[in-house]
């Protein structure tokens, strides 16, 4: 490819691999619309994932999550 590279746009060696992965990306949008359980509130999901962190070894990755 000539020019920089988009940070949003994947790079692929060939271009089987790019169609692969548009294959599996589409597929997972798709499960994920089709998804019928419940939604999380943002605050519920951010209170479980604070607690996974802080349970880690290194407690100093639970500072990243303040916010």
């Amino acid at each position: 490819m000539n020019g920089p590279l988009s940070s949003t746009t994947p790079a692929f060696e060939t271009a089987e691999a790019a169609e692969t992965y548009e294959h599996w990306f589409r597929a997972k949008v798709l499960a994920s619309l089709n998804d019928d359980r419940p939604a999380r509130p943002h605050d519920t999901v951010m209170a479980q994932l604070k607690k996974i962190v802080a349970a880690q070894p290194d407690d100093h990755a639970a500072d990243s999550m303040e916010g």
